[in-house]
């Protein structure tokens, strides 16, 4: 069962058998059951943060996403309001925008809500985590958000076999390489996020 999960996860991102091993690949790793998101380049953990997920009403969703925008100081967009920038946006001092359409990294206006289920969908990061991660990832990066714990997931957060309850090993590379570019440009503010 949990392979057929596996399996089923969502794919936006090209497929490839192999990697590059002359390209650094830089990618989000996000485990939603430990609230847990790590910045991996090549094979190298570079970061951990703890971060809130979705609320059990509107959940994350597991799959294979892309970074599409980069927006700092984002504007919260709802039905019926708009919360411009500042101390009481939801979305806090930056925005991730993931390839599907309202989800995304952001910061948070309440960072007491870190390490719980309580978002419409989005990953939450405290505004000096999302402050940070911001400048080390680009449009483009790869985004891994698994609603289960895997063989790899036990790696790169340390959890011991014991805590690693379900043990699906992550299929060998479903992504492709994504090159670290130099710089990126800044999208702008699209409507209609999640938070």
């Amino acid at each position: 069962m949990a392979q057929e999960k596996q399996a089923n996860r969502t794919k936006l991102v090209g497929q490839s058998s192999e990697r590059s091993e002359s390209v650094a690949v830089r990618r989000i790793v996000v485990s939603i059951p430990d609230h847990k998101l790590a910045l991996i380049v090549g094979n190298r953990v570079v970061k951990t943060y703890a971060v809130a997920v979705g609320a059990k009403v509107s959940p994350t969703p597991a799959g294979d996403f892309k970074i599409a925008q980069r927006i700092p100081q984002p504007t919260y967009y709802a039905p019926g309001k708009i919360v411009p920038p500042g101390e009481g946006n939801p979305l806090g001092t930056r925005w991730l925008g993931l390839g599907q359409r309202g989800y995304g990294i952001h910061g948070t206006n309440e960072p007491r809500s870190i390490g719980r289920n309580v978002s419409h969908g989005c990953i939450r990061m405290r505004n000096r985590d999302i402050e940070e991660l911001f400048e080390m990832v680009r449009a483009g990066d790869v985004v891994e958000l698994y609603a289960e714990r895997t063989e790899e997931l036990a790696q790169i957060f340390g959890f011991s076999g014991s805590d690693a309850d379900v043990t699906v090993p992550r299929a060998a590379s479903t992504m492709a390489a994504v090159e670290i570019p130099a710089a990126a440009p800044v999208v702008a503010a699209a409507a209609g996020t999640q938070n």
